[in-house]
This record gives structure tokens, sequence and C-alpha cells, in this order.
């Protein structure tokens, strides 16, 4: 992880996303917004760029998107 500002605010921020879904996950019981929750929490310690962070962030996101309105 760099220590850099900018990906320090980043991966505060992204986790900060990824705690607010696993909490909303786990108090309503449902399994898509707890996977994304943890999966937010934790890619940030693994990627050191600013633009990869983002990227993550918006790929998981963009997933569990998906996963919500095309799954049964």
């Amino acid at each position: 992880m760099d220590l850099d500002p900018a990906s320090l605010v980043t991966a505060f921020c992204v986790s900060s996303v990824g705690f607010v879904l696993f909490y909303f996950g786990r108090k309503m019981q449902e399994l898509r917004p707890l996977v994304a929750g943890l999966l937010l929490m934790g890619f940030p310690y693994f990627v050191s760029g600013f633009a990869w962070m983002l990227l993550g962030a918006a790929l998981i996101l963009g997933g569990l998107w998906a996963w919500l309105h095309f799954a049964p």
C-alpha cells in the first residue's frame, strides 16, 4: 500500500463504503451486499495505486449491481 495522501484517502473512502455495505448486508441478512462489502474493505490492502483502487471499487460495485438486477 502506498503512503501518498491520494491513495490513503481513497483507501479510507472505499473501505468505508465497504463497511456500510457489509453492515447493511449483515443487518438485512442479505449475502450480496455482505460479500461486496467484504471485498471493498479488503482489496485496498492489495492495491497500491489511486486509479487502480477506483477501478477496482467500480468493478466490485458494478458486479454488485449486476448481481442484484440480473440474478434471481
